[in-house]
């Protein structure tokens, strides 16, 4: 996926323009993946008038809490970091939905793949990003071959950027395969997430989804869907899922900040339900678009809106 660079990024304090935030080649992080980043959507209101960035406190807190596993010493608390991004969305005053990528690295310029004592800084970009899957029809996965990486190896609730070979190594095997995404097992054979977004499924009208302890990052999209599940009236589980329940599911969907929520039609050449979108989807779809878009006045709180320019 080409990426659509808005012009200005933060880069070692300070907002520039974003050709001139560059790391060294001898950067730790480069060489290490001794980083950690976060994903963040922005949304064009309803109304043309601001950008509405879902969750944006929830989104600093989790990279910070990746910082204090990475023994990062940063400048920034949460408040502050979601302060510099509300600037730099609004110095690129967009037009249409938006991405942010903040993050944290080592960037001292060390031969060595320790933690503690190495320089850090706090990078942030903005991508004009609308969907990462297409909407218009259910997605075919695969369960892939690759294991996903335990939190006793790389912490899972963290994003941290060296891991996301794993999720790397797994999305090359389904593209290649001719399928869009993989979901992965975990070290005991349970469903864990997809290579990027964490997976719900429908069995008999119960929205099931692999708990917090299954090798997953703690998504903050996955968390929005159970607070609109229980406003809907639709009964939640939160617990292993074998293998074979995804063959036997009425319904599926990945969610993420990526993947919004995406129905899925296919697991391993077996259709899910009747192959299409189902209608717990449907309804948790309909009521997450309203709410980023600005359209349901019970979710305002989700939202940091930013001003938008003529």
């Amino acid at each position: 996926m080409e990426i659509d660079l808005q012009p200005y990024a933060y880069f070692e304090g300070e907002i520039v323009p974003a050709d001139q935030a560059k790391v060294s080649i001898a950067t730790h992080a480069l060489q290490y993946g001794t980083g950690a980043f976060g994903g963040i959507r922005g949304y064009l209101d309803v109304s043309g008038e601001t950008i509405n960035i879902f969750r944006l406190p929830d989104h600093t807190r989790r990279l910070m809490n990746s910082a204090r596993i990475l023994r990062c010493e940063l400048n920034l608390d949460a408040d502050g970091l979601a302060g510099v991004i509300q600037d730099l969305v609004a110095k690129n005053n967009p037009h249409s939905n938006v991405y942010i990528r903040p993050f944290i690295y080592k960037a001292g310029i060390e031969l060595t793949p320790h933690l503690k004592g190495i320089r850090d800084e706090i990078a942030i970009y903005v991508i004009q990003l609308d969907d990462y899957f297409a909407m218009d029809h259910p997605l075919r996965l695969m369960v892939s071959a690759w294991t996903r990486i335990a939190d006793n190896i790389i912490p899972s609730r963290a994003k941290i950027s060296g891991g996301y070979i794993n999720s790397s190594l797994a999305k090359d095997q389904a593209a290649e395969a001719g399928f869009d995404d993989a979901l992965m097992l975990n070290e005991r054979g349970k469903i864990s997430e997809a290579s990027g977004a964490n997976l719900f499924i429908v069995r008999n009208g119960t929205l099931i989804t692999s708990p917090v302890n299954g090798d997953i990052l703690e998504g903050i999209t996955r968390r929005s869907i159970a607070k609109f599940a229980r406003d809907l009236g639709i009964a939640l589980e939160e617990r292993e899922i074998d293998r074979s329940e995804l063959y036997v599911a009425d319904e599926a969907f990945l969610c993420g900040t990526g993947a919004q929520v995406a129905a899925i039609g296919n697991i391993d050449g077996r259709p899910v339900g009747n192959g299409e979108r189902g209608p717990i989807t449907q309804r948790i779809q309909e009521v997450f678009f309203a709410c980023v878009k600005g359209e349901d006045p019970r979710y305002g709180d989700l939202l940091t809106k930013v001003p938008v320019r003529p």
